[in-house]
């Protein structure tokens, strides 16, 4: 397949550009900067120079692919206080491919998150589809409208496009990841010790990022038409866990932060930092014969993966 990218010279794209290559696709990657259109040479990828919201490219170079992975999300903007404006973007770019595909039976697949979706439940691919309405505004309105993107993705499969899904944990880690964890580590080190919030016992869903490649690539390949594929190779890693293994690292204290020094201790990441997140990937590996083949997270944070350079 010839497979247009966005968000292919990031962290997870770049690995699937490697992935979809390796198995003899084509890729064409979007690019935003000269940066980024090296870094897609380099792998061996073609490139259209433009952003997420130059529509009109990312269409025309949709209706040329075979299949369409769209990763890039404006998570600059979206943590800088503008989750609605980054939301609103990528909706425009769903509905842009959703035309430029239509009636082509061609596959689409996006990323969107597990975080979040039901609080203290073991979320399965069957959950966390019904219609979420906040006020403009409101916190959880960005949050709301991604979750919305995604299935207006999922809706494309009634007009004749081979859309899925693919819901990421919050972590996708390796060695050279700067999301969640490394921002755990940075915390910790500046603190003087690893922090957990209250006893730690809340769990969060990991995978490593040569598998999140590979279900992205399973997800071009063979998904039917509306799947919702549940990208975590560990169901839930307990938060306590991940602050022991980053205190061995960095020779600091492990200790608990009081629910009201979150803010504090915490910064932006108090808002996530407690959330008992856990998913099944059941479903996912029963569809697609996945696998996670990875390390796990607390074995990458025991490598060092993070505090070597924390």
């Amino acid at each position: 397949m010839r497979v247009f990218v966005t968000g292919a010279s990031g962290w997870i794209g770049s690995a699937l550009v490697t992935e979809l290559l390796t198995h003899g696709h084509t890729v064409v990657g979007l690019a935003r900067s000269p940066r980024s259109a090296a870094v897609l040479t380099d792998l061996g990828a073609e490139v259209v120079r433009g952003t997420i919201d130059d529509v009109g490219v990312v269409a025309a170079t949709a209706a040329a692919s075979d299949g369409v992975a769209h990763l890039a999300f404006q998570h600059d903007i979206a943590f800088t206080g503008g989750f609605e404006q980054a939301a609103t973007a990528d909706r425009a770019v769903v509905d842009a491919v959703g035309a430029a595909l239509a009636g082509s039976g061609k596959p689409f697949t996006i990323a969107a998150g597990l975080l979040g979706l039901a609080p203290g439940k073991r979320v399965t691919e069957r959950d966390g589809h019904e219609t979420v309405v906040v006020e403009p505004g409101h916190p959880a309105a960005g949050p709301a409208l991604r979750r919305a993107n995604a299935e207006a993705a999922l809706a494309l499969s009634a007009h004749g496009v081979r859309s899925s899904v693919v819901r990421l944990s919050p972590t996708v880690h390796g060695r050279g990841d700067q999301g969640f964890m490394a921002t755990i580590a940075r915390i910790a080190r500046d603190a003087g010790f690893a922090g957990y919030l209250g006893d730690g016992a809340n769990r969060w869903p990991a995978i490593h990022r040569s598998d999140a490649a590979r279900l992205f690539r399973l997800a071009l390949e063979e998904a039917p038409a509306g799947a919702t594929l549940h990208g975590c190779g560990e169901e839930g890693v307990p938060m306590r866990a991940v602050a022991e293994a980053i205190g061995r690292q960095l020779d600091v204290p492990v200790r608990s932060v009081p629910p009201a020094d979150a803010a504090a201790h915490f910064s932006w990441m108090a808002t996530f930092i407690g959330l008992d997140a856990p998913a099944s990937n059941t479903e996912t590996r029963k569809l697609l014969g996945w696998e996670p083949t990875g390390p796990g997270l607390i074995q990458d944070l025991d490598a060092g993966c993070y505090t070597d350079a924390a």
